[in-house]
C-alpha cells in the first residue's frame, strides 16, 4: 500500500514498484520500494529524534539493498562528533532480516 500510495504521490510509476513480473524479468528478483520512500522514512524519524529546535542540514547515504514490500526497515544511529553547533550522525537501516539497506551519515545542526 505504501509503495503505491508514493507512486501516485510523486508520479514516479516504474513498474519496478509495481509489476512484479516486471521486476523479475529485469532481474530484480520481485518489486523494490523507491529509494526515496526509505529516504523519506529516514528523515521523518531523524527529524522526530532531533525535535524541533534542531534541522537536518545534510544526509549523505548509500543504499546498500533493495528494500521489498513487506520488509520491516528499522532506522538507528548514533552522533559521531560535533562540529560546533552541528552535530554528525552515522546512520542506517536495516530490514527484518537484519541486512543492512541503507548507511550514511547526518549533519544535524541546531538553532
Amino acid at each position: 500500500v505504501q509503495i503505491r500510495q508514493f507512486a501516485e504521490a510523486s508520479g514516479n510509476f516504474n513498474p519496478i514498484h509495481l509489476d512484479d513480473d516486471y521486476a523479475r524479468q529485469v532481474g530484480l528478483g520481485g518489486m523494490v520500494a523507491h529509494g526515496m520512500l526509505t529516504m523519506g522514512q529516514l528523515e521523518a524519524m531523524l527529524r522526530k529524534w532531533i525535535g524541533k529546535e534542531s534541522r537536518i542540514s545534510k544526509l549523505d547515504v548509500r543504499f546498500k539493498q533493495v528494500v521489498r514490500p513487506g520488509d520491516m526497515i528499522t532506522f538507528g544511529g548514533s552522533i559521531r562528533t560535533h562540529l560546533g553547533n552541528v552535530f554528525v550522525c552515522d546512520i542506517e537501516a536495516s530490514n527484518n532480516k537484519n541486512e543492512k539497506v541503507l548507511s550514511g551519515m547526518a549533519y544535524i545542526m541546531q538553532k
